[in-house]
């Protein structure tokens, strides 16, 4: 993996090859990111780069004979640890490690869903157990096989239970030319004493900049499908690549006639929209849900004055602008808000879409209409 082929995350690559270049590479390192980032690409291009024979300025050279063991994920001194799900032929991750592989070859972006349905998961708890510390421990006490520095990059160090403080030492004091990268999500879920002993290396989401050339580019979307994704997967590449999969076009617009329904109280429309939404699949309804979501939500950012936070695209910004100056309230954004989450919790479970969002269509007429919140909803007072 080199620097070139991760999508965006400029300044973090040049961050990252200013430690080389400078000698000043922290044996233990945390990437911590939102999924979709490329943290974990990160990482490895990272790793490929410090033990690259042919290092050039700003990326690894690709083709000595370190690289291209390093593009198939099969250096000898490169070695990965992962939640899975344990079971009698699987005690520790390299037992697994060829649909690991397998995977970063067919898509290097990934989340844990993804790695969970490769995997037979069935109802098990991934995690990172004590028979997989151990193996960590046992291999990283051997001399480099080949490149000059052994890499441990762990993926999701939050599912290591107190298990994980059996590292500590060899984490504390490595043996010579021994580097950890650990890439998380999450720093409140890994063990403190394990963050405590890392350098954190903040990487943020994907801007929408970016997002939205590599859609056209990659994926052939229109400008405006593009945008709109972007908006849509918020930084996370992972959630645009399954917005093209799964997403109807348009979702900007529908939403909009949607709830221009509910202030009309047109009812008979609202059993029409009900009728279509539900032959759309489960994955399609969902992300309208999600959309409505950050919809709503940046109504609720024009209401509170911070319109220059808002990242709507420009037909969409001027259909929340007249909605939030001639129809919404902070309370009845909120109250819309909580219907669309309680909804979008629902389809996920297998509900029934007629009756789900038919019962939708009417709490945005009490809404947005007669403005009737629903019990238990947050008020707010300007």
């Amino acid at each position: 993996m080199q620097f070139k082929n991760i999508i965006g995350q400029e300044q973090v690559k040049q961050q990252l090859l200013q430690t080389v270049a400078e000698n000043r590479i922290s044996h233990a390192q945390l990437f911590l990111s939102c999924d979709g980032s490329g943290a974990l690409l990160l990482a490895i291009a990272y790793a490929q780069y410090i033990n690259c024979i042919d290092k050039q300025s700003d990326d690894s050279c690709g083709l000595c004979s370190s690289c291209r063991k390093y593009e198939r994920y099969i250096h000898p001194d490169l070695h990965f640890s992962y939640p899975f799900f344990a079971s009698k032929d699987v005690r520790i991750a390299v037992d697994v490690l060829e649909e690991w592989r397998s995977m970063l070859l067919e898509d290097p972006y990934f989340d844990m869903d993804i790695w969970r349905s490769k995997l037979s998961a069935e109802n098990k708890q991934a995690n990172i157990n004590i028979a997989e510390c151990h193996d960590i421990i046992k291999k990283l006490s051997y001399k480099a096989f080949e490149g000059d520095t052994k890499v441990l990059i762990m993926w999701l160090p939050e599912y290591l239970d107190k298990e994980g403080n059996s590292l500590l030492k060899i984490i504390e004091e490595p043996p010579a030319n021994t580097l950890f990268l650990l890439v998380a999500n999450n720093q409140e879920q890994i063990l403190s004493t394990l963050l405590s002993r890392t350098q954190i290396v903040k990487i943020p989401k994907l801007d929408y900049g970016t997002m939205e050339t590599y859609l056209m580019e990659e994926h052939g979307l229109s400008e405006n499908q593009a945008t709109e994704y972007s908006f849509l997967a918020d930084g996370n590449l992972i959630e645009a690549k399954q917005l093209i999969l799964h997403t109807q076009n348009e979702h900007a617009d529908k939403f909009a006639e949607w709830l221009r329904m509910g202030y009309g109280n047109r009812v008979l429309d609202l059993t029409v929209f009900t009728e279509q939404i539900a032959g759309w699949g489960r994955e399609n309804q969902k992300n309208f849900l999600k959309y409505g979501i950050s919809f709503m939500r940046e109504c609720s950012l024009l209401l509170s004055g911070a319109e220059e936070l808002v990242k709507l695209p420009g037909a969409a910004l001027d259909t929340a602008k007249k909605l939030s100056t001639h129809v919404l309230s902070l309370n009845m954004a909120d109250a819309i808000i909580s219907e669309l989450e309680k909804a979008h919790y629902h389809i996920e479970r297998n509900a029934n879409p007629k009756i789900l969002f038919l019962d939708v269509s009417l709490q945005l007429v009490k809404i947005i209409k007669f403005k009737t919140l629903p019990k238990g909803t947050q008020y707010i007072y300007n």
